[in-house]
């Protein structure tokens, strides 16, 4: 009994450094080969990518009395929100929202 119990401590004691190693490797990788565009992460992952760059202008008196701009990038209806950031906050923890202009009231 004591036998196995040694051999799972010892077992444990491997993966945690050998996930310990890994990570730290991963890191040190990102650290210095990753300076081009394969290791960066895109926010834009599907709107209008046959354009080299997304673009909308907008007149001010075309708004109305308020615009809600998606930010998320995650919209179906993009450039405006659809309140698609409430779902990539949740699986992604973070906490973007959507730009909202408004006319000034008098």
């Amino acid at each position: 009994m004591l036998g196995s119990s040694s051999g799972a401590r010892e077992w444990v004691a491997t993966a945690t450094l050998t996930v310990g190693v890994a990570a730290a490797g991963y890191l040190v990788y990102k650290a210095i080969f990753c300076k081009d565009k394969s290791c960066k992460s895109m926010v834009n992952i599907d709107i209008q990518k046959d354009n080299p760059k997304v673009v909308h202008a907008f007149d001010m008196e075309d708004l109305g009395d308020k615009a809600v701009y998606c930010r998320c990038w995650r919209s179906k209806k993009f450039p405006f929100c659809d309140g698609a950031h409430t779902k990539h906050n949740e699986e992604t923890g973070d906490n973007v929202g959507p730009l909202i202009i408004k006319k000034k009231e008098s």
